[in-house]
């Protein structure tokens, strides 16, 4: 926890914050804050300050906050992922928000096994803790957007075009007639990427039929988290 990211409901007056639970642990237990000390906060979706302690009980602390500073700049990239394992997919939740990827969307391919769908890592609830421990984590304060698409070929041609419209570039990792991945951004970019056994050829070529240019990432067969670390790695400055 680089920022202790804290909301409306936190407030008790116009500038202190109560916070409880998950919160109070880390401040107590691993920073091993006393009153007086500052610590970075930030209000979701707003900005990031510090935060005075002024109160610390086996309860609660209370900070006395003040907010001033803008978070850093997203990422301009929108990301489209084959849904991976359960667990996979709340470390990939995570590691977006602490990179600054704002737009995430799970869909369904052929190779998704349909017990995924079902998974509580898909839970409303479950997403939004880990964006907020990604966000914790990268110091950042705007929630990301995770989107459910059960329906591959309605979210091809129903949704995917107006998604894309904006894109100066459309990367799809592909092994096959591919070129080598871009070294940086060339603006607001797409990027997709298949399940471990790769999209089939259908659903390939549905990408390729909306621009996405198919893309190496080498020769090597990565795991869905490794591939779109590495994606973001090559692409981000």
């Amino acid at each position: 926890m680089n920022l202790v990211l804290i909301f409306e409901s936190d407030f008790i007056r116009e500038n202190t914050v109560r916070l409880k639970e998950r919160r109070l642990e880390h401040i107590q237990n691993i920073l091993q804050a006393e009153p007086g000390q500052t610590l970075k906060v930030g209000f979701l979706n707003g900005l990031i300050g510090l935060g005075k302690v002024t109160e610390i009980t086996q309860q609660f602390v209370d900070l006395e906050v003040e907010l001033y500073d803008n978070p850093p700049a997203s990422i301009p990239i929108t990301a489209i992922l084959a849904l991976p394992r359960p667990k996979m997919v709340r470390r990939i939740i995570q590691n977006i928000a602490s990179i600054g990827v704002k737009e995430l969307y799970f869909i369904n391919s052929y190779h998704v096994e349909k017990s995924y769908w079902q998974s509580p890592a898909l839970k409303a609830e479950t997403i939004r803790e880990h964006l907020i421990h990604g966000l914790e984590q990268g110091q950042d304060t705007v929630m990301p957007n995770v989107h459910l698409r059960k329906r591959f070929k309605p979210f091809m041609e129903d949704e995917l075009p107006s998604i894309a419209q904006n894109a100066k570039l459309r990367l799809l990792a592909h092994p096959y007639n591919s070129q080598p991945c871009p070294q940086e951004l060339e603006g607001n970019t797409i990027i997709a990427l298949g399940p471990e056994r790769g999209f089939t050829k259908y659903e390939a070529d549905k990408f390729i039929d909306n621009q996405f240019k198919p893309t190496s990432l080498g020769k090597r067969i990565l795991k869905v988290e490794i591939a779109l670390t590495f994606l973001l790695g090559k692409l981000c400055p």
